[in-house]
């Protein structure tokens, strides 16, 4: 997995209102999850990236409270994009 500034666009696209909607609550969990994903996967290689680790813990934070954002707001689009991304079960 690797996590390019490219993907951005797909991704805001996909999860966002467009490609150039940057700030939507969605698009930005969506963008967290990925960048979460490629995260892990760096730290399951570099154990002791400790500078690494406490971004992720960062990312993960925001990203939580984002989705309590959204929880608030529209349950329906939050029950949608968790399942989507794949995330709290």
């Amino acid at each position: 997995m690797q996590f390019k500034t490219g993907n951005t666009k797909e991704i805001f696209k996909e999860y966002g209102k467009s490609e150039f909607d940057t700030g939507s609550t969605e698009g930005q969990v969506a963008l967290f999850t990925n960048r979460i994903k490629y995260l892990t996967e760096h730290l399951k290689v570099n154990r002791k990236d400790f500078a690494t680790e406490r971004s992720l813990v960062l990312l993960v934070g925001k990203r939580r409270k984002l989705l309590a954002y959204l929880k608030d707001r529209n349950i329906e689009g939050y029950r949608e994009l968790i399942k989507k991304l794949g995330i709290r079960k």
